[in-house]
């Protein structure tokens, strides 16, 4: 039995077992950094997400207090329909809301394929808004909100009740999605959002009025 052990880790290029016993050895310990590193370091879509949030919050609040809309909602959206900043509609056209053209609109446009198709139910390039930055894509998902009639409801909601806002942002039709409500909801809480609801106006307060 040794001497066959001995052959099949010569043909599998070992060239003895003490050698052998140092590479299972070296794995072991390999393989314990490995895990130690992963206990210790935070999932890769969250850092994506602290970072956006990082990024963003700000403007959120700003936007905020121009229209009424919770900051919590604005970031949750953007998180979600951006991909963490990272989508191509975000990268390539700036849309961190995955606000589509519209009739109406007479800005610059990107298209990407979504959900819309064609008479034979093939999937085509949709026609989405783009802008020159992530501040004029911010400004436009209020004014879309804010200017488009059956979104109106919404802002007889309290800029805290974040819940009441997603799932009106999703009785109202802004995505198809079934769970769109509840998928903003858990952004929210997962990434406590909802603190910015509650936060002063940044530009106001450096303007000092």
């Amino acid at each position: 039995m040794q001497q066959l052990w001995h052959s099949f880790w010569f043909t599998k290029g070992v060239k003895n077992e003490s050698s052998f016993m140092s590479f299972l050895l070296r794995s072991a310990v390999y393989l314990m950094i490995f895990f130690v590193f992963l206990s210790f370091s935070k999932p890769a879509e969250e850092v994506a997400a602290q970072s956006y949030i990082e990024q963003y919050y700000e403007l959120a609040v700003v936007e905020m207090h121009r229209s009424g809309i919770p900051a919590s909602i604005i970031l949750a959206q953007a998180l979600h329909e951006s991909q963490y900043g990272m989508s191509e509609l975000a990268t390539e056209a700036n849309n961190h809301f995955g606000i589509k053209c519209k009739s109406y609109w007479v800005g610059k446009t990107y298209y990407h394929k979504d959900d819309d198709l064609n008479k034979e139910g093939q999937l085509i390039e949709s026609c989405f808004r783009s802008y020159g930055s992530a501040l004029e894509s911010y400004v436009d998902h209020s004014n879309f909100l804010m200017s488009t009639t059956h979104y109106l409801p919404l802002f007889n909601y309290d800029h805290t009740d974040y819940k009441a806002w997603a799932s009106g942002l999703k009785n109202c039709g802004y995505a198809t999605d079934q769970r769109y409500a509840q998928k903003l909801i858990t952004k929210i809480e997962k990434y406590d959002l909802a603190k910015f609801d509650a936060w002063e106006n940044p530009y106001r307060l450096i303007m000092g009025n």
